[in-house]
């Protein structure tokens, strides 16, 4: 059978009716001719995910804070500790956790004859699963609940602020607690010259370690009477601490004795770390001093934010 003859002119004719058609598609699908142009301006009109927290993982707890910080929150009596002694007391106890990249804690106790020491760390990971709310919008949430539960009066540079009213003094438990005391007071020079007429003068109480009462002489423990008016000790807002921090300090006095506890939360980024410190002592003559527990807590929680912003 021949062969048909080629003619150009008909190769010429489909190849341009081809390319006419491909550019009135490319043309009907954006009225710029420019597709990619028209793709990441659809991409633009999305809401971008709210970004994730700094942390995706924990340290472990009981190794977290130095040796030496351990050794001066849990004073002894001038005994030597063996190896083994050592270990167990400074080492810690690990909190049972299912998650150890979501929450981590450790506890750490010693006894002596002057009264028990107790040390509490506990470290959350926030994670939100939000697309709109970030990881650290969500530690914030949580750590503000945190401070309000606590009755936080607000403030800065480490004092509450002078218009808010301190907690109540005292608070009397019916279940064999005993009464609470709160160290949070706002005193103005009115209140400080009528505390100096107030029965509890007039009976020689005296603050805590003072020779008086080192002497055996008797203090009411359901007060404070070493709480510093000027707020110094109060429970308050911690400023040079985290991205948020607060402090608080209560006095709890009990059938069994007395023992001071102290509380110090601080947020880093999506990352909430939890410090409990105290002191139990049966004598209830002989106060925990306030000061000194807080000054160690503080300088803990102050290690453990270097440590974890590293």
């Amino acid at each position: 059978m021949p062969r048909k003859p080629f003619v150009p002119g008909a190769a010429v004719v489909v190849a341009a009716a081809l390319a006419a058609g491909l550019t009135g598609c490319t043309g009907s699908s954006s009225p710029d001719g420019d597709a990619a142009d028209a793709k990441s301006g659809g991409a633009a009109t999305s809401s971008p995910a709210a970004e994730p927290g700094r942390y995706q993982t924990l340290p472990e707890a009981c190794g977290l804070p130095s040796r030496g910080v351990i050794r001066r929150m849990l004073p002894g009596d001038d005994q030597p500790l063996s190896g083994t002694e050592a270990q167990k007391v400074y080492g810690g106890q690990a909190d049972i956790t299912y998650d150890t990249d979501r929450r981590v804690g450790c506890r750490w106790t010693r006894e002596t004859t002057a009264g028990t020491r107790h040390l509490g760390l506990d470290i959350q990971r926030v994670v939100s699963y939000d697309s709109a709310v970030s990881d650290d919008d969500k530690a914030q949430a949580i750590y503000g609940k945190k401070e309000l539960a606590a009755e936080i009066p607000p403030g800065g540079a480490g004092s509450p602020s002078p218009a808010a009213p301190s907690p109540s003094a005292s608070k009397d438990k019916d279940k064999g607690e005993g009464v609470v005391t709160n160290d949070a007071t706002d005193k103005s020079a009115t209140d400080k010259s009528a505390a100096g007429k107030s029965s509890a003068d007039a009976k020689g109480k005296t603050p805590s370690g003072s020779p008086s009462q080192k002497s055996g002489q008797s203090t009411d423990p359901s007060t404070d009477p070493s709480a510093d008016p000027s707020g110094s000790t109060a429970p308050r807002v911690l400023d040079d601490l985290g991205d948020a921090a607060f402090l608080n300090d209560k006095l709890v006095t009990a059938d069994s004795g007395v023992h001071r506890d102290v509380t110090v939360v601080f947020r880093t980024s999506n990352v909430i770390v939890k410090i409990t410190y105290d002191q139990w002592s049966t004598d209830k003559t002989m106060l925990p001093d306030s000061q000194e527990l807080q000054d160690k807590a503080r300088s803990l929680a102050t290690e453990l934010s270097d440590s974890l912003s590293e």
